[in-house]
């Protein structure tokens, strides 16, 4: 049975395949809203749109190496900080990482890492909001929406296509 969101209102959703599996890309009508790992249940019609469609491709691209950056209009609910710290994963480039003690420290909260892990572990919007560029002080893992391997997956992902650039 899919997993149900609904804590946000949602124009529409649509499950779509991928090589790492299904994803579900929910949208307001405007800007996407979240994106799950497999088969999820949101608010809203089950159908797919321009928008969702679109961020399909995209990320059929990234897992390509023909993308290394997303074009779409995005609208992640959450926190102000949660807010904060996705729009700091935001900037982290391509291929490269960010622990969450660097991303406390810049974001002057140096004694806040678990709130930068929590944030980035409720990261509604994966893919396109790349949380997975943020990781432990010694490599781990840390948080992450779906499974760790999914997130060592996309790292290594990154560092093999920027390597190829």
């Amino acid at each position: 049975m899919p997993a149900k969101h609904m804590n946000t209102v949602h124009h529409s959703y649509f499950i779509y395949r991928t090589p790492m599996g299904r994803i579900t890309i929910a949208c307001d009508g405007s800007a996407l809203t979240h994106v799950a790992f497999g088969v999820a249940e949101f608010e809203g019609e089950y159908k797919a749109c321009a928008l969702t469609n679109k961020a399909s491709s995209q990320v059929l691209e990234y897992l390509a190496h023909k993308r290394t950056s997303f074009s779409l209009p995005l609208n992640p609910v959450g926190s102000a900080f949660q807010k904060k710290v996705w729009e700091y994963v935001l900037s982290i480039p391509y291929g490269q990482t960010r622990t969450y003690a660097q991303v406390a420290s810049d974001l002057g909260t140096p004694k806040g890492l678990h709130a930068i892990s929590s944030a980035c572990s409720h990261n509604p919007l994966p893919f396109f909001i790349p949380s997975h560029r943020v990781i432990g002080m010694h490599g781990d893992m840390g948080g992450f929406v779906t499974d760790p391997a999914v997130k060592q997956f996309l790292i290594s992902l990154e560092v093999q296509a920027s390597n190829t650039l």
